[in-house]
């Protein structure tokens, strides 16, 4: 394999502190199989795209390294909301026009709504909570942009309200240093693990095959199809997904060698908050939220009164560097959260989040590879565009093409090819600079 990270990226110890559990009694590959389409990898989108064409009639496998949610699904701060891209609506207006902008808008609604069905339509137990997302202005300049946001929002029909330093107070949304918030009224938080299980199970009983601890090894044409090696048997289908994401790898196919850059994002649980320690701090709202650096935090309280605190950053993998990792997540945590300082911390992970060099999603075909399609590049944001990124892979399957412009323009590649990862610490020490401004 040829990953970007050290092995330790990719060993369980990251998520071994993880709050979510992961399902378990999902058996490996053993022997020969042939099916219509095999799905490289088992978080949401590689799932998604099984069960729908399960759904559809479709012979599918799912072929994950580990088991299914492993990776960033089941690890993640367990956001549904929009979100995809790490660029705004005017940079995407200015790209591909205003109507194609306006389209992802509408696709980042669609694929709230996609779970939302998912989840009561196989009636999966997600720990639902929170009405829409709160976002929270680090700076005067940021509250301002609001503005222009909610009128954006407005006009493809949803609702959102900007709220004063004094009203977030109220309302129980106090964090050190908020020039104000821009609350969103889509989309709500839920246990990412217990949806991401509920998908795979959702898959099989449709007549999905979900594999477990079985990594594709090569990818190789013959026939009308193409052959996966993996180390107990081999896979032959006609149509390929590849829904690795951050965990890809650079060798399988060559097409993603840097087209893709995985991202460190890490995330700690408290025990229970008390009332009385909520009402300190003044934050005793269930809404999902997240500010507005570059580098940004993202949190929420659970129905159970745990509190979720995750942020970006770390260009190394290893105990040691988890350890350090850890520790400035804690003093940022702190910071942000002072009457807190005392609170246990019980438990922290960390997981690899994926960029595209456009900072858009790309579901489409692999260039000079018939039938192999790749689904990737959410940007942090892939409970509800993984979900529906995996849908549009499983119509382009079935020969349909419902995927917005932006979404369907394919990734150019990163400099510096397997050292990408260099561009990491330039862009972080910028980015904490810009933040501090």
């Amino acid at each position: 394999m040829t990953r970007l990270y050290e092995p330790f990226a990719y060993s369980d110890g990251p998520r071994a502190a993880c709050a979510w559990s992961l399902s378990e009694g999902w058996s490996p590959l053993a022997g020969e199989a042939e099916v219509e389409v095999a799905v490289i990898g088992g978080g949401f989108t590689g799932l998604s795209a099984a069960l729908h064409l399960a759904q559809a009639g479709v012979s599918v496998a799912v072929l994950e390294a580990k088991v299914p949610g492993w990776g960033a699904s089941g690890r993640n701060g367990g956001f549904c909301c929009m979100g995809g891209a790490k660029v705004d609506h005017a940079t995407l207006a200015r790209r591909h026009g205003l109507g194609e902008a306006d389209a992802f808008l509408r696709a980042e609604l669609e694929a709230i709504r996609l779970v939302e069905d998912l989840i009561a339509t196989h009636g999966i137990e997600v720990s639902r909570h929170s009405d829409g997302e709160m976002q929270l202005a680090h700076n005067a300049r940021e509250a301002a942009a609001f503005e222009h946001e909610v009128s954006t929002l407005a006009r493809l029909g949803v609702e959102s309200e900007r709220l004063s330093p004094d009203a977030l107070r109220e309302r129980g949304l106090n964090m050190t240093g908020s020039h104000g918030g821009l609350h969103v009224k889509t989309g709500f938080a839920l246990d990412p693990g217990r949806y991401v299980a509920g998908l795979a199970r959702a898959a099989r009983d449709a007549g999905a095959k979900v594999h477990a601890q079985t990594p594709v090894t090569a990818l190789k044409p013959g026939g009308a199809g193409w052959h996966l090696a993996t180390p107990r048997g081999e896979v032959t289908a006609k149509q390929v997904i590849l829904a690795t994401n951050g965990y890809s790898d650079d060798a399988l196919p060559g097409w993603m060698a840097g087209r893709y850059l995985p991202v460190q994002s890490s995330a700690l649980m408290t025990r229970p908050l008390t009332d009385e320690e909520q009402r300190a701090q003044g934050w005793t709202s269930d809404l999902m939220a997240y500010d507005t650096r570059i580098l940004l935090h993202y949190f929420r309280k659970l129905p159970d009164g745990r509190f979720l605190f995750g942020m970006r950053g770390g260009i190394r993998s290893s105990r040691a560097a988890e350890a350090a990792t850890r520790g400035r997540l804690i003093r940022h945590f702190h910071r942000l959260f002072p009457a807190w300082r005392d609170v246990e911390v019980a438990r922290s992970w960390s997981g690899l989040a994926c960029l595209s060099p456009g900072f858009t999603p790309y579901v489409g075909p692999v260039p000079e590879m018939d039938g192999v399609f790749a689904a990737y590049a959410y940007h942090g944001n892939g409970v509800a565009m993984g979900t529906y990124s995996g849908r549009l892979a499983a119509r382009l399957a079935l020969g349909e093409d419902q995927r917005p412009t932006v979404i369907a323009t394919p990734p150019g590649r990163f400099p510096f090819g397997r050292f990408r990862r260099v561009l990491l610490a330039g862009a972080y020490a910028g980015y904490t600079l810009k933040d501090a401004l």
